[in-house]
């Protein structure tokens, strides 16, 4: 027993996971699947040339290595998904996604029984040969309901992958940018191969017509006189295996039903006091969605995306530990102690949780992003601007003048703050706060909120020569910053989500905005930041002031014209 455990984590540790393994029986599957439809598409030219296709194709498929990985492929993918399917505590409420892929997953082998049978099968037992020209007279002109249903087969089992592959790639950050080219090709393929089977099964059509050829192609074929009551017996026996599976996964959710109800339900707790009574093995995110809990799982639940994450408030005990693939999603994002996801945690008893993004919770936000976006205590520079006097300029101006110069502004602003490295928080009115320090060291940070100050004045001085026409006198700019400790993380809601700082450092910043008016300044910046970004400040005006709301006076640095600051390096 202990010696299975310590393979299973081996495997575990090793990589070799059950998901990973159906996903990578599926990519083959979806590969042979691919060069499939590709071949049938050559009918679009000729027979002759899916005939020529198949020869490549076979030299792939049918050889030693391409056997064995197909062959491997489709058993493991069964078994995997076989066993996923009867350990699924539940049904109700899946996405309507995963439903529909689960559909048309259990739709395929009805569907293609016969075809394999008749081919493959028919080709290792009797020595058929399975050309394009034998099976397109089996199916369009023998038995032409075959056809229909075998047209049918292509196109779910290619919508059936197509839609696993999505699940799977969705999460890549370049995924984005390639979706049109992919969806495009996803959607033309089937197109063009059903258009180069029905032109191959018309160009036999023509050909069968032909008695001498007819005669000469089953005296080629010498088809053995059972073949035909081998195949729908095999068929048959193949349709009770699925009927037999079919039924197990029935009894599945009878035990499942009758195991639930004869446990204990554990308590799952939300904010605003929801909670949510959960019988014994369902996941939170599970819970969640039984109990109408809004609980975002761009994955479906896979534990591939991080977004269903929630912190642990209390009961962390009474869960199960964390897998290493959970663990690893968690390490992706850059979690902090206590978060779990919820798709991938099972209570044993009462739990109370928060989940940690918006139900609306988009693919971007399972990339792997910063940790401060989850929220961070950093020692930061925050830079406050403000117009002067642009009330008054309003006032005596248009709307769409206003509108025009308010624009001209932060566009230069921002660019200023960007080009220096800094986060554009937000515009409040005619003012820009900006965080400097996101992903650097105070140094840094203070050095590049500096330079922002230097490079917004060269920019308000552009965008004064650019506009004096339309201007009654220059514009004019006051600029505080101060460095300190603050919380920093993804604060909001809805639309209206971003980074922002919260914490005493931003007030005092804004309040060394507001002091630019009372020294006729263009810059005031603390002796912190002077003393951080290690420059020679020697020249500029000092002072010690009291700022509302601390203890102890602040030394400051005055700078009348922020373009005369010298660049520092960072």
């Amino acid at each position: 027993m202990a010696k299975g455990i310590e393979q299973k984590q081996h495997w575990l540790r090793s990589g070799l996971r059950p998901d990973r393994i159906r996903l990578a029986s599926g990519i083959v599957l979806m590969v042979f699947l691919a060069g499939h439809l590709i071949n049938h598409a050559l009918g679009l030219i000729s027979l002759n040339a899916m005939e020529a296709g198949r020869d490549i194709f076979l030299a792939i498929w049918r050889s030693v290595p391409g056997t064995t990985l197909l062959l491997g492929a489709i058993i493991l993918h069964i078994l995997l998904v076989f066993y996923k399917l009867l350990n699924h505590r539940a049904y109700r409420r899946l996405a309507g996604r995963d439903i529909l892929q689960i559909i048309l997953g259990l739709a395929i082998p009805p569907f293609i029984v016969l075809h394999v049978i008749g081919t493959r099968v028919a080709h290792e037992i009797y020595g058929i040969e399975d050309s394009y020209t034998y099976v397109l007279f089996s199916l369009w002109v023998a038995t032409p309901i075959q056809a229909l249903l075998q047209s049918v087969a292509l196109v779910i089992a290619w919508i059936h992958g197509c839609l696993g592959l999505h699940f799977w790639l969705r999460l890549k950050p370049w995924y984005e940018k390639a979706f049109p080219l992919l969806y495009s090709l996803a959607l033309v393929l089937p197109v063009v191969s059903l258009s180069g089977f029905i032109n191959g099964a018309n160009e036999v059509e023509v050909l069968f017509a032909n008695a001498d050829w007819r005669d000469a192609f089953f005296a080629r074929l010498n088809l053995p006189p059972d073949l035909v009551n081998w195949a729908y017996t095999t068929r048959d026996a193949g349709y009770m295996v699925m009927y037999a599976a079919l039924g197990l996964l029935i009894l599945s959710r009878i035990y499942w039903t009758i195991v639930y109800r004869r446990r204990h339900v554990n308590v799952i707790s939300y904010p605003d006091e929801k909670t949510v009574l959960a019988t014994p093995g369902l996941t939170i995110l599970e819970a969640s969605q039984y109990g109408n809990v809004p609980h975002a799982a761009v994955c479906g639940g896979r534990g591939r995306c991080s977004t269903c994450r929630v912190r642990i408030v209390e009961g962390s005990d009474r869960l199960n530990p964390p897998s290493d693939k959970e663990v690893a999603v968690l390490r992706r994002v850059g979690a902090p102690v206590g978060t779990r996801l919820a798709c991938q945690s099972i209570p044993t008893g009462d739990v109370s949780v928060i989940p940690l993004l918006p139900a609306s919770a988009t693919v971007r936000q399972a990339f792997n992003q910063p940790g401060y976006l989850q929220g961070q205590e950093r020692e930061i520079a925050i830079l406050f601007a403000d117009l002067r006097a642009f009330t008054k300029f309003s006032e005596q101006k248009l709307p769409y003048d206003v509108v025009f110069v308010i624009n001209q502004y932060f566009r230069h602003m921002g660019e200023a703050i960007e080009a220096n490295g800094g986060h554009l928080d937000k515009f409040i009115g005619d003012g820009v706060m900006a965080l400097f320090g996101l992903e650097e060291d105070s140094k840094d940070a203070s050095r590049k909120a500096l330079n922002a100050a230097r490079a917004m004045a060269e920019e308000l001085e552009i965008m004064n020569r650019n506009l004096a026409s339309d201007l009654p006198s220059p514009l004019k700019i006051g600029i505080g910053i101060h460095l300190g400790q603050v919380i920093v993380g993804q604060m909001g809601y809805g639309s209206a989500t971003s980074v922002t700082a919260i914490g005493d450092p931003v007030n005092t910043a804004s309040r060394l905005e507001a002091m630019t008016k009372d020294y006729s300044s263009q810059l005031i910046f603390s002796q912190r930041v002077a003393k951080r970004a290690a420059g020679d400040f020697t020249t500029l005006r000092q002072e010690s002031v009291e700022i509302r709301g601390r203890v102890e006076p602040l030394g400051i640095y005055i700078v009348e014209d922020a373009r005369t600051l010298s660049r520092l390096e960072t």
